[in-house]
Parts: C-alpha cells; sequence; structure tokens
C-alpha cells in the first residue's frame, strides 16, 4: 500500500496520540522511504518513523495492538531502554 504524505502524518499523528495519552515524546525522527531489506506485505519500501518516548506501563501494548491493525503499517518495534 503507497501512503500519501497527507497519510503518512495521520499514521503519526495517531500513534503520538497514543503515547501522549500516558507518556511524552521526546523526538520524532522521520527517516524517509527506504528500500527494505526484504519484501514485507509484497512491499519493497518503505517509509521508517523513529520516535523516542517515555510512558507508561500500558503504552507499548497499546502502541504493539493498534499498529497491528492499522493498515499501511509494515511493521513496528517498540524497545525499552
Amino acid at each position: 500500500m503507497k501512503l500519501s504524505e497527507e497519510e503518512r502524518k495521520v499514521l503519526v499523528r495517531k500513534f503520538s496520540k497514543i503515547i501522549e495519552s500516558d507518556g511524552k515524546i521526546d523526538s520524532v525522527d522521520e527517516w524517509g522511504k527506504r528500500k527494505l531489506v526484504y519484501l514485507i506485505k509484497k512491499e519493497r519500501e518503505g517509509i521508517y518513523v523513529l520516535i523516542n518516548f517515555k510512558a507508561g506501563n500500558s503504552v507499548p501494548s497499546e502502541i504493539n495492538r493498534v499498529a497491528m491493525m492499522t493498515e499501511g503499517v509494515l511493521r513496528s518495534l517498540v524497545v525499552a531502554n
């Protein structure tokens, strides 16, 4: 699925709202379109966005839950630091 610039912004806002419901965003780093190492859902390219945040324990599981149901998200990863 190809996302327009506006659709990408909507997705970033969607996940930002989830984080801000019980946390604080430190930074949003949009890496842009990159070639994938292997096909994911028949896609050769993806848009990478890195969001650094601090939040309560429920936020990572909510991000994962919503990402799995959201069309346009190929992969997501939440890493604790």
